[in-house]
Order: C-alpha cells, then structure tokens, then sequence
C-alpha cells in the first residue's frame, strides 16, 4: 500500500522531544523527520488577529491548550496527507481564477455540509477543507469503497418510515391550505370525510370545503447514495487513524484533543 514504506524511515529514532536539531522547534514528527512548529504558531497568530478573536479562550488556559492542540492536529493532518499525495503521484486540484468580486481565500473555499462535517470529525473537515492534498487522498483512498445491495437494503429497513397519509386541500374562509385529516378536529375531518367533493361543512365553529385530496408519492429516493458517502467517510477516517499511529508521533502539549492521557481533556461522561 502506498504510504506504508517511506525513506524516511531509516532516520534518528523519534525522541518525543519538541525541539529538533537544525529545525528549532517542531510540530511533529512524520516518517522519523521532523516538522517545524512555523505553522501551527502562524494559524494560531491568525486566529488570535481574526474577526472571532473573541470568541476565543483565553490564552494561557486549559482551553487555549485545547485550541492550540486542535489546530496542531489539522495540520498534522495536511502534513500526513501532503506526503501522501507525493507518494502515490496524485495531482492536485488548481485554483480557479481570481474574480475580482472574491478575495483568494473565498476563491479556495471548500466547504462541507453539516453530515459529512461529523462523520469525518471537526479535525479532519477542517483538514479536509482547507486542504487540496487531503481531498486528494481522499478520493484515492476511498475510490474502490462500495455499498452492496444487502447493506442497502438493511439501511433502508432500519430507516423506513410508516407511509404517510393523504393530504386534503381545504377552502376555509380565512383561505386555501393542505392539511392531513388527523391534525383537523376530528369534528370537522369526520365532516369533510362523509360529505360529497366540493361541499362545505360545518361543525362546531369551523367551516371548511375539501377541494381535493393528494395521496402521498411513493418514495423515490435512493439512501444508498448517502449511505456510500458515508461509507467513504468511514473507510477514510480509518485510513487516517491507522496512518497516524503508524507515522507521525507527537510532541508533549500537541496531543490530540481527545486523548484521555492528556492534562487538559475534562471531557467526563
């Protein structure tokens, strides 16, 4: 598999330590070479400069800690997958045009929909987003991922939903709606139910007519589509895991967020 021998791996075995001869301080460790900190300190520069500094914690608590060690690992990540896509000779996707109406940072913008955001994680979203070389290896990655008909139709009966009822179109006074027959008072859909089409009725205070009644539309749509980009989300954050255990070691204070051995991670149940 690509990516599971590199040259690199022959080097000075990995210390732990966060500061690299000939580099200064490091980020991280990938494929035994070390990566400078230049960046991580560059993002966090930006975020503490940005419109939502605000937002931010305060620098020197728990939760800054926690912000530092989350922008470490987005880029731990791009780093991870920047070797990846040279390994395997995957092209990048280029930039469009600058339009004039747009800053280059829109221009680039990648943006996720809430679904596959929490499937992959907020760490590798971003990474995902802001990165060419993770998209990248994602499609490589994940292109022979399929879903077969079993686990399509298991999808569909663990989420079918009871079929929907018809939806009558009533004429009121106060205007025209749809409404189904069990959110009427049942005074009133007992009415409209016995009288002929087009009649108005009364009951109690409400008058209504039925001008028609729409039966539901068989459901169409195919969850297996969803169900393999899930799939390929999956398979993905598996690749990752497995590659970052196996590649890049960790500087003390740039743990992953999550992990339970870190100081910072108050995260109980």
């Amino acid at each position: 598999m690509p990516g599971a021998d590199h040259p690199h791996s022959a080097h000075a075995p990995v210390t732990g330590e966060p500061v690299a001869a000939g580099v200064g301080p490091v980020l991280g460790w990938l494929d035994g070479c070390p990566l400078p900190r230049f960046e991580l300190d560059r993002r966090l520069a930006a975020l503490r400069a940005g419109p939502r500094s605000a937002a931010l914690p305060a620098p020197g608590t728990a939760e800054d800690r926690q912000l530092t060690r989350w922008v470490a690992q987005v880029v731990l990540t791009e780093h991870l997958c920047a070797a990846e896509a040279t390994a395997r000779g995957l092209p990048l996707e280029q930039p469009p045009p600058p339009r004039p109406d747009r800053s280059p940072t829109d221009a680039l913008a990648v943006r996720l929909d809430q679904r596959a955001a929490v499937e992959l994680g907020s760490i590798v979203a971003a990474a995902y987003e802001g990165s060419a070389a993770v998209r990248a290896v994602y499609e490589a990655v994940t292109a022979g991922v399929t879903v077969s008909a079993s686990e399509a139709a298991a999808y569909r009966e663990a989420t079918a939903r009871p079929p929907a009822g018809p939806t009558w179109r009533l004429r009121t006074p106060d205007g025209e709606f749809d409404a189904e027959p069990g959110s009427l008072p049942v005074a009133l859909a007992e009415a409209l139910a016995a009288a002929a089409p087009g009649r108005t009725v009364t009951a109690g205070p409400w008058t209504a007519t039925l001008v028609a009644c729409h039966d539901p539309a068989p459901d169409r749509d195919a969850p297996a589509d969803g169900l393999l980009d899930s799939a390929r989300r999956v398979a993905f954050v598996r690749w990752l895991d497995h590659a970052r255990a196996h590649r890049l070691r960790l500087v003390p204070g740039l743990e992953h967020p999550g992990d339970p051995a870190q100081p910072d991670n108050h995260h109980r149940h």
